[in-house]
Order: C-alpha cells, then sequence, then structure tokens
C-alpha cells in the first residue's frame, strides 16, 4: 500500500498551532518515555506532554480535521484515530529504524500518520523514510500536509543538521485492518466517486456503490 499525502491545514491554522505549541515550553519533555523497548533505544526527540491542556485541546484539533477530511476517509476508513503527539528534533536529533507497536494503550495501529508542521526549508534533514520491498521513500511535506502509510512498514526520520523540525504523529485503526484490502475499497471507492462527477447518477453505477458496500461489511472489523 502505498503512503498517501494529502493537505490537510491551512496556513493560517498551522501558524497558530505552531506558536500555540511553542509557546508552553514546560510540557515538552524526552520522548523516550513514549516508545516502546525496542524504539526507545533508537528515539532522540522531544514529545509534548500529552496530559498537557495544549496536547490535549491541540489533539482534538488535529483528530477532528482527519476524520472530516473525505479523502483520508476514504483512503484510511478509520475507525479510530488515537496516540496523537506532538513531537520536535532539534540538531543531532532523530529516530532510528523501527516499526511502530502493533497494540498500544490506545488502540491498534493500521497506519501511522505524520502531520508536518514545519516549512521543509527551515530545517535540514529530518525526512521520515518509510522503507518498502525495494528502497526507501523519503518524505519532507510542507507544513500543514500529512502523510498516512502502514504501520507495518519500517521507517525512520533522519537526523536534524540544522534548524528544528515539529510534527504532529499518531495512529488509525481501521475499519479493515488488511493493508491490501484497503487498497482494493479506496481503488474501487474513487472510480466510482470519479464515474459519479463526470457521468451522474446511472443504475450501473448503483450497482457499484451497492458491491462496495456490501465488501466494506463483509471485511470490516
Amino acid at each position: 500500500m502505498e503512503p498517501l499525502t494529502h493537505p490537510l491545514l491551512d496556513e493560517a491554522t498551522v501558524s497558530q498551532l505552531r506558536a500555540t505549541l511553542l509557546a508552553d515550553e514546560s510540557s515538552w519533555q524526552d520522548g523516550r518515555k513514549t516508545a516502546g523497548y525496542q524504539a526507545a533505544e533508537v528515539k532522540n526527540n522531544l514529545q509534548l506532554d500529552r496530559h498537557s491542556k495544549t496536547a490535549k485541546e491541540n489533539s482534538q484539533l488535529v483528530i477532528e480535521k482527519l476524520e472530516s477530511d473525505p479523502l483520508v476517509k476514504s483512503f484510511a476508513l478509520p475507525r479510530h484515530i488515537h496516540g496523537v503527539m506532538f513531537s520536535r528534533s532539534g540538531i543531532g536529533q532523530g529516530y532510528g529504524m523501527h516499526v511502530d507497536n502493533a497494540y498500544m494503550s490506545s488502540g491498534r495501529s493500521d497506519l501511522s500518520f505524520t502531520l508536518f508542521l514545519s516549512e521543509p526549508e527551515s530545517y535540514e534533514g529530518g525526512a521520515l523514510c518509510i522503507q518498502t520491498l525495494q528502497d526507501s521513500k523519503q518524505v519532507k511535506l510542507p507544513a500543514g500536509q500529512v502523510v498516512i502509510y502502514p504501520s507495518t512498514s519500517l521507517h525512520t526520520v533522519e537526523t536534524v543538521t540544522a534548524g528544528e523540525r515539529l510534527v504532529c504523529v499518531g495512529w488509525i485503526q481501521s475499519y479493515i485492518s488488511s493493508n491490501e484490502d484497503r487498497t482494493i475499497l479506496f481503488g474501487l471507492n474513487a472510480g466510482a466517486r470519479a464515474l459519479l462527477a463526470e457521468h451522474g447518477r446511472s443504475p450501473e453505477l448503483d450497482l457499484i456503490f451497492q458491491a462496495y458496500t456490501n465488501l466494506l461489511r463483509r471485511l470490516g472489523s
């Protein structure tokens, strides 16, 4: 399953969010506190205390944006968006190769997401590298854009060599646990919606939507 990259927040929202997060200096802590045993050995960043007022309010903002976005809903089929946290990495910090835990206290991780909150030209290094079967995909997006990818993937965050990287990360428990099944459903839904936009409703298209809905019902959990 290929990662999805998509604009999620507008410029004004990103600017306000970034200012709010960085203003709460006392709530930033060692990121290893939220890492699993394996990941803690390669994690070197700061994270906003999840229990702080700043974290709770702004996590909810991100969740609401994800839940209301039509493309995200079609791609991820989210049942539960959870574990949302804010992370910052300065010079010399990054996150070595790891895979996200399958089950967390907040839910199952079918998909992982990173919402970029720093403009890419404001820091050097810090790219998210997602391992595929044959190579590694580097992701460093404009502020306000999100990448969503299978939590089954090995991934790393390159060491920051200049500036500071600020992101929001979290996980999605999908109604469809299988990456392959989600890919099929996403393609079917996208094709049906494109036909609807170009040609309007038809009995044939109704049958396609029926097949999509019933396949979703059959594969869902």
